[in-house]
């Protein structure tokens, strides 16, 4: 389980504002029912892509599974690509913004 845990928030459509935890090290995304994020989008495939966290490196990723209509961070279509707090994902038609925990500092207070 992460540190520091991630979550997706559904940013358009009729489900906008629907959060999932990301607190697995691997998040399955698409439209089948077994998998862990299930969307209702015609523009996705039954697997369509995977968010991959990396405990050593404290560190998500995003990893597309062939897609039809692919993945986007950013804009961007990608076939693999980190994911910052922040970010936009965008699977079919669906846009999720990636967010991340902050960390507890240590330090000086």
């Amino acid at each position: 389980m992460a540190d520091r845990p991630a979550r997706l928030t559904i940013k358009n459509g009729g489900f906008e504002g629907m959060v999932y935890e990301v607190t697995a090290e691997e998040t399955l995304i698409g439209r089948n029912p077994t998998t862990d994020i299930t969307l209702l989008d015609e523009g996705i495939s039954r697997e369509h892509t995977i968010v991959i966290y990396d405990a050593d490196e404290d560190q998500y990723s995003v990893e597309d599974l062939q897609s039809t209509n692919g993945t986007k961070v950013n804009g961007k279509r990608v076939r693999s690509s980190d994911l910052n707090d922040g970010d936009a994902l965008q699977i079919g038609n669906t846009l999720f913004a990636f967010e991340r925990d902050p960390g507890t500092e240590t330090g000086s207070e």
